[in-house]
């Protein structure tokens, strides 16, 4: 019991441990240039394409189950606002999230295990190169800055698809959808989108890292280290989640009509 106890307080401390080494290391050492080029690139290359196939049935979901219930309310002209907002204060950064997770952070995991596999971290150990200031920080740099521009991608689509279901597609008046959308949102509520994807995107990579890095085993083991870096990065985003938005409720005064 004290052993299963023990482990299971080390394993969100080393990660909480972890991230505050990235965060110091990114201001106290020096910036990997084309590794975080590098990193950037690669997961744009595995995240952009989902983004998209996944954010237009996200949108047009959200968009018709919201029309729906405010026609059953007798709130038609308020669809598109509504639907709108659920995208750029929740799903979006939901769906970001959720893709940086499963592609980014999995693909982050495999890799650094793989190195751990070949004995390359215990190498740069010994040269007296830092794993996490060589490795760890350009990845969480790079998903952090590619989440927020997935964050936008599925503002964007969420945006379109939220007004071709609620004029074209429903019946809706094109004016009452703008109207109702500009008295309603907030810039407020595209930097809490913002922040959101940033720290998801983020904490998502520093999981995979994690993972990664303590990965053991062998293969299986990589393969066993993926598959929990996605449970708990996914199981973290949506404790973190809960929390920012609570926040968000109890300080940013909402707009109203």
């Amino acid at each position: 019991m004290g052993l299963s106890a023990a482990s299971v307080v080390r394993g969100p401390g080393e990660v909480v441990a972890m991230t505050w080494d990235v965060i110091k290391m990114t201001f106290t050492t020096r910036f990997q240039g084309r590794e975080f080029v590098e990193q950037a690139w690669f997961v744009t290359s595995v995240t952009l394409m989902p983004t998209i196939l996944v954010s237009i049935p996200f949108g047009a979901i959200i968009a018709l189950q919201v029309g729906n219930l405010t026609g059953q309310l007798g709130a038609q002209s308020f669809a598109g606002a509504t639907a709108v907002l659920a995208t750029v204060r929740e799903a979006a950064p939901i769906a970001a999230a959720l893709i940086i997770a499963g592609a980014a952070g999995s693909a982050i995991c495999s890799d650094l295990g793989a190195r751990k596999m070949r004995e390359e971290i215990d190498a740069m150990e010994v040269l007296g190169i830092d794993p996490v200031a060589r490795l760890v920080v350009p990845r969480a740099l790079a998903t952090l800055t590619v989440a927020v521009l997935i964050n936008g991608i599925v503002i964007a689509a969420g945006i379109g698809g939220g007004y071709y279901f609620t004029v074209i597609v429903q019946g809706g008046s094109a004016g009452a959808f703008l109207s109702s959308f500009t008295a309603l949102a907030t810039l407020p509520d595209i930097y809490v989108s913002m922040v959101k994807a940033a720290v998801f995107g983020f904490l998502a990579a520093i999981v995979g890292a994690y993972k990664g890095l303590n990965a053991g085993g062998g293969p299986a083991g990589v393969g066993r280290a993926v598959n929990e870096s996605v449970i708990l990065a996914f199981m973290l985003l949506f404790f973190l989640n809960s929390i920012i938005t609570a926040l968000y409720f109890q300080f940013v005064p909402q707009a109203g009509l």
